[in-house]
């Protein structure tokens, strides 16, 4: 075991991200513009795409974090029946979900049901499709409908908050299914799906469109939110979330709805790209 993955295990994590959390917020000028120049400069993070391209116009560093693009800085893909990625990233791994396990890296793995907290919602995925999408702090951190959906549930699941950057992801087992995370269940017209806002260390704070922010605070148990019913209702390539820092985004779909395209592991991806399609008609 590395130093690097024995700290993960060490530090205190919940306390470590309410500092982090509070200091990205904090509006002093030479603080907050020494953390942006950081980031801008060590990740060349591209500012002509943001709406606001000075990056130090911005209130605080989770501002800039959480910028908006210009119009048309994206553009979804223009086949109706594809998947499309929700956010700009790597992706991790994606493929099949063999009787309801998920690659994670490097031989390990965990269950799409330690994932979802729940054996029985996981029950429409066990050998469905999977994506999971790493977002680093270059990246645009708004994350977007990969198809369009009705929101019918979400579900707050406690955990710890390792890092998920790639050598955390291929040393410490189960990682996505023991970090604190949102589960985020659509019905489709063509079958239900599933996004998982996964938290991370220094950057476990999620908010949603219809919701406002979710997480912190932190779980001390399940926590379920119903929303059938309510027309929650939101358009492929629609926001519907966004990492106050930046982290993974892992989605679940279940068997014969979408045909995966080749995707490789750390392969770049921007959002609104094609992941898949589905399947067309027999006959």
């Amino acid at each position: 075991m590395t130093f690097a993955v024995l700290l993960q295990y060490l530090l205190p994590h919940r306390a470590l991200s309410r500092v982090v959390y509070w200091a990205t917020r904090w509006t002093w000028r030479p603080w907050k513009n020494f953390l942006i120049g950081q980031i801008v400069r060590r990740y060349k993070v591209d500012m002509a795409e943001a709406a606001q391209s000075d990056p130090f116009a911005y209130q605080h560093f989770n501002a800039f974090f959480t910028r908006k693009l210009k119009p048309n800085a994206r553009r979804e893909d223009a086949d109706p029946t594809a998947l499309v990625s929700p956010a700009d990233g790597r992706i991790s791994q994606a493929g099949r979900i063999v009787d309801g396990r998920i690659f994670q890296a490097k031989g390990q793995e965990y269950t799409a049901a330690e994932l979802l907290g729940d054996e029985a919602a996981a029950a429409p995925y066990r050998n469905g499709e999977f994506v999971t999408i790493y977002l680093s702090p270059r990246d645009y951190h708004r994350v977007h409908m990969p198809l369009g959906g009705t929101l019918r549930e979400t579900v707050h699941v406690p955990g710890r908050i390792f890092s998920v950057a790639p050598f955390a992801v291929e040393a410490i087992p189960r990682l996505f299914a023991r970090n604190e995370r949102l589960v985020c269940h659509f019905d489709s017209p063509h079958g239900p799906f599933v996004a998982v806002m996964v938290g991370a260390v220094l950057v476990s704070s999620v908010a949603t469109v219809w919701d406002g922010l979710v997480i912190p605070p932190y779980a001390a148990s399940i926590r379920r939110k119903s929303f059938a019913g309510q027309g929650i209702t939101l358009a492929r390539f629609g926001e519907m979330a966004r990492f106050n820092m930046g982290s993974t985004v892992i989605l679940l779909l279940p068997p014969g709805m979408i045909e995966l395209d080749e995707l490789q592991a750390q392969q770049t991806v921007k959002l609104g790209q094609r992941l898949g399609r589905r399947p067309l008609p027999v006959g």
